[in-house]
């Protein structure tokens, strides 16, 4: 429910419009004074409109507007005023007012540019939040195997909670899909869903993106900043690859998610959000804690409500419904004429080891939609390694899980290998083409020692 600031130092007309203002269904907060507004302001209250008397007793309106800008630069302000003049409103507007209207104030124009106020800003905060945010083909949770099913049930019943979740799996396999299935079944769900990837911002920069800075707190700092947590106010928060942040930042996200608060970059007053948080780590998050690498405070408070998302190996059902959508989608993003497999391709597809799950199922069908000189995709489109999973006969004491663990680790240095094979050396454009980050990519390389090669 939006919130509306009215500041007017005459209590008769301030009681008047915060009830023509309630009866549209709006929370109405009215004060007195621009000091008393301001106040309101930096103390982190959320408002969605500032509605503010031009000349008040001691500071006037001009004050109340830098306040408001201050806090939130899309934060809309009205200005009112009885002293009505072209200057006095290019003043105003200038100095960053949404709207002027002069008193005595006409009901039905309050109402139209309060409500109109309202859906400017939710298109700025918008705007924000995905100016950086990249375009790609999010496919819809493909398949019915019974792991599947068992996730999708779990989504479902965790989405109309407020529940803090963790996502743990293997890249590639969707994690953010479901993160984005369960704002889309929440309440939350007209709000804001902010997606960061924690392994892609450099450290220097993450605890800024995050919480944002206030002007002149580092150099290059130009203007304030807000961050995504502060643009997410009332949505969700996805923090991909949590198990990436540094030890500092881990402290201020802990205290997030105990108070609900948090400073901007070298700002002093606590912001106040309400935000659900969802996280999610390929890397087992209890094995960085006994490492040191995470703090054990933090893993209790995000594994709330652990899904575990099953790779493609362990689900090969879904497969051949997965490829029939991407065949279906991503000829419109090609800009090219519908394709089919051959049988043969399809039968390749569907005994491979998919050690990059659904994200290298897709790769690898836009690759050979690329290479098809018809409309039909061959098995030397698929430009798979006939060897891949290879790996020697398990030891008789090993467990199924440890056989099938091994497996995926000898997958997995054969996956490295030949993304480096295929970009010459290059490692950036390695790990872009597996949907790594270039931090994420190296430790894969140091893990399975391939950083020396």
């Amino acid at each position: 429910m939006p919130n509306i600031l009215v500041v007017e130092d005459k209590s008769s007309l301030r009681a008047m419009l915060e009830e023509m203002l309630q009866a549209e269904g709006w929370t109405v907060v009215g004060v007195g004074t621009a000091e008393g507004a301001a106040d309101r302001l930096r103390a982190g209250e959320k408002f969605d409109v500032v509605l503010t008397d031009w000349r008040l007793p001691g500071a006037d309106g001009l004050s109340v507007l830098d306040a408001a800008r201050g806090v939130d630069v899309t934060l809309p302000v009205i200005v009112m005023t009885a002293f009505g003049s072209i200057e006095t409103a290019v003043d105003a507007m200038k100095r960053g007012a949404e709207e002027f209207i002069t008193k005595p104030v006409d009901p039905d124009l309050l109402r139209l540019l309060v409500a109109r106020s309202i859906e400017r800003r939710a298109g700025r905060r918008e705007s924000l939040l995905f100016s950086e945010a990249q375009s790609g083909l999010m496919p819809p949770i493909v398949g019915e195997s019974a792991a599947l099913r068992a996730v999708r049930e779990e989504t479902s019943r965790v989405a109309v909670t407020d529940a803090t979740v963790l996502l743990e799996g293997e890249s590639g396999t969707g994690k953010e899909l479901f993160a984005r299935a369960i704002h889309a079944l929440s309440s939350r769900a007209r709000r804001a869903f902010v997606a960061i990837n924690c392994a892609a911002i450099p450290d220097t920069l993450l605890e800024s993106e995050l919480f944002g800075h206030e002007k002149g707190s580092f150099t290059g700092a130009a203007s304030r900043r807000l961050g995504k947590f502060e643009l997410a106010d009332g949505g969700t928060v996805f923090l991909d690859e949590i198990g990436e942040l540094t030890p500092a930042t881990q402290a201020k996200l802990l205290r997030v998610l105990q108070e609900r608060s948090f400073h901007r970059v070298g700002g002093t007053a606590a912001i106040q959000v309400d935000v659900r948080i969802i996280a999610a780590s390929n890397r087992p998050l209890d094995r960085l804690v006994a490492s040191g690498l995470f703090r054990e405070d933090l893993f209790y408070r995000v594994r709330v409500f652990p899904i575990r998302i099953p790779p493609l190996r362990d689900r090969p059902e879904d497969i051949d419904p997965l490829v029939d959508w991407f065949l279906a989608a991503l000829p419109r993003e090609l800009k090219k004429k519908p394709l089919r497999l051959e049988a043969a391709a399809r039968d390749r597809l569907r005994t491979y080891p998919w050690p990059g799950n659904v994200r290298e199922l897709r790769n690898c069908l836009e690759r050979a939609m690329i290479l098809a000189e018809s409309s039909v995709i061959e098995e030397r489109h698929l430009r798979l390694t006939p060897d891949f999973a290879a790996a020697p006969a398990p030891a008789k004491e090993e467990t199924l899980d440890e056989v099938r663990e091994r497996g995926a680790r000898g997958a997995e240095r054969s996956w490295l290998a030949r993304a480096l094979d295929r970009a010459k050396g290059d490692r950036t454009a390695a790990a872009e083409s597996l949907g790594l980050s270039a931090r994420r990519f190296e430790a894969k390389l140091r893990e399975h020692a391939l950083d020396q090669e």
